[in-house]
């Protein structure tokens, strides 16, 4: 589409992945040769220029957080890239691995060189064998044709635990124990992989890498929004005309994704709810559909950016049979470890499932927001967190499906 502003699927449809010539003649590892002709420093300093901010959920300066890693002494470092794409209805970054593997080799072994890492992992979800299998073959290649110099790029499967898209929980695992987060501090890039200084990033924020060593810090933050610049991968699924991948700006609006890329609602049904960065995100009606996609931005009307999932719900959809359902999604995934977490899904579950079966009182409902106000702020990591908020943004805006099931 010609709205769309393509950074990270710059070779999207355009090159072979599987044949390392066709990234190389498209000006690939330029950024990476650039890179090692400066200090690391410098490099640190042009990612931060540029505001680059994580592209899996947290939307933390990958910037700042490669200078954690670099300032601290250590006689190994570990570069590890976030392939645990857990999110129900996301698929960008199989799209990114898939059509540009080597984007994201680039990226990782400049974050290798700035931070003093000679070994990286990507952590690829279970349900992705093919992937893996890809990403093997591309990293033979990577070698073969030494454009990675020292640095080792090593793939890693999941085994199907959502919590793992957690950092700390996904180093446990990539380490051989149960996947489950830590405490924090201390933070990975202090003490992470095996204790050493360790950077996790996700997919598409590494695949956003070598453009901006390549044409400039100053260049990637003027695109986009100014507090969360440059452009974002977005899945768009559900009730839409066009199913489709897109990448956008991150001044986009959402009503511009869903009516503008998305084709409007299937059917000429009428638009009822979309939940956007995947099942943790919360509900947005259609009268805060102007908020534009950028992290603060969605932050601020009580949603989240995260994984960038678009799941469009037309106005024939029970709201609250697909909170509940998506209540049990994080029943079931939740490692157990913190009580918060462990026992509040368990009780968010069950007062869903009554209120889907019509036993639901006003007590209920708020027992609810009460329950996910605490979890907010009181579960060890991000899933505990932000499970909560499907419920509360749908109390909140959509509370007439609520009340016509009560008691």
């Amino acid at each position: 589409m010609a709205e769309e502003m393509r950074v990270v699927l710059r070779n999207y449809g355009k090159i072979d992945p599987l044949n390392i010539d066709d990234y190389i003649n498209a000006g690939g590892y330029k950024a990476l040769e650039k890179a090692r002709s400066m200090s690391q420093a410098d490099v640190i300093a042009e990612v931060r220029k540029s505001n680059l901010r994580g592209r899996g959920g947290a939307g933390f300066n990958a910037g700042m957080k490669w200078n954690f890693a670099y300032g601290v002494q250590a006689d190994q470092k570990y570069v590890i890239c976030n392939a645990d794409e857990g999110e129900p209805g996301t698929y960008k970054d199989r799209i990114i691995m898939e059509n540009d593997p080597h984007a994201v080799f680039e990226g990782m072994a400049i974050c290798g060189y700035a931070i003093g890492a000679n070994k990286g992992y990507i952590y690829c979800r279970g349900e992705y064998p093919y992937v893996v299998d890809l990403l093997n073959q591309a990293i033979a290649q990577a070698k073969a044709k030494g454009v990675l110099g020292e640095f080792d790029i090593e793939v890693r499967m999941g085994a199907g635990a959502y919590v793992c898209g957690e950092e700390t929980a996904l180093i446990e695992s990539i380490e051989g124990h149960r996947g489950e987060p830590r405490y924090k501090p201390p933070f990975p890039p202090v003490s992470g992989l095996w204790g050493k200084p360790t950077i996790v990033n996700n997919v598409e924020t590494f695949a956003n890498v070598a453009q901006i060593i390549e044409k400039g810090g100053d260049w990637y933050a003027g695109l986009g929004a100014a507090s969360y610049p440059g452009t974002k991968v977005l899945t768009l699924t559900g009730d839409v005309v066009n199913r489709t991948v897109i990448e956008v700006p991150t001044n986009t609006t959402i009503r511009e994704v869903i009516f503008g890329f998305g084709g409007g609602i299937r059917d000429g049904k009428k638009f009822k709810a979309v939940q956007i960065g995947g099942t943790s995100g919360g509900f947005i009606p259609e009268s805060l559909l102007d908020t534009p996609i950028d992290f603060d931005s969605m932050t601020a009307i009580g949603a989240v950016l995260g994984s960038g999932a678009v799941f469009v719900m037309d106005e024939t959809r029970d709201i609250v049979d697909v909170v509940e359902r998506i209540a049990g999604f994080f029943e079931h995934e939740s490692c157990g470890k913190c009580a918060p977490c462990r026992e509040g899904t368990m009780r968010m579950y069950e007062l869903m499932k009554k209120v889907k079966s019509g036993k639901g009182t006003v007590k209920d409902i708020e027992l609810m927001k009460k329950l996910g106000g605490v979890m907010s702020v009181a579960c060890l990591c991000g899933l505990g967190q932000a499970a909560p908020s499907p419920v509360l943004t749908t109390i909140t805006h959509f509370r007439a499906d609520y009340d016509a099931k009560l008691q």
